[in-house]
């Protein structure tokens, strides 16, 4: 028996929630009227048991509700985001006394 869920590849967008990550899945369609290649995105709200990073590409599974958002979870990690250090004194460079 095969398994028939559905996955799909996106980047992580936002990992501020605890086992929780936003995944952005781009894809390309075809206008219906002109023909032009249109560039579109979605953006899914995901279980994270691996504890992904911003940045990072992933591939998610379909999977039952579990939340009022969740149908969707992180099934492994295919390349990790830019780790980007920030100083403490470029993050108060912005401006603010």
């Amino acid at each position: 028996m095969t398994n028939e869920r559905r996955r799909m590849i996106g980047t992580v967008v936002s990992a501020r929630m605890t086992k929780s990550v936003v995944v952005r899945v781009d894809y390309t369609v075809r206008h219906p009227l002109y023909g032009k290649v249109v560039h579109r995105s979605s953006k899914f709200m995901a279980h994270d048991p691996l504890g992904c990073g911003l940045g990072d590409k992933v591939e998610l599974v379909e999977s039952r509700p579990l939340s009022h958002s969740k149908r969707w979870v992180v099934e492994k990690v295919l390349q990790r985001g830019q780790q980007v250090a920030v100083s403490p004194d470029a993050a108060n460079a912005g401006g603010a006394p």
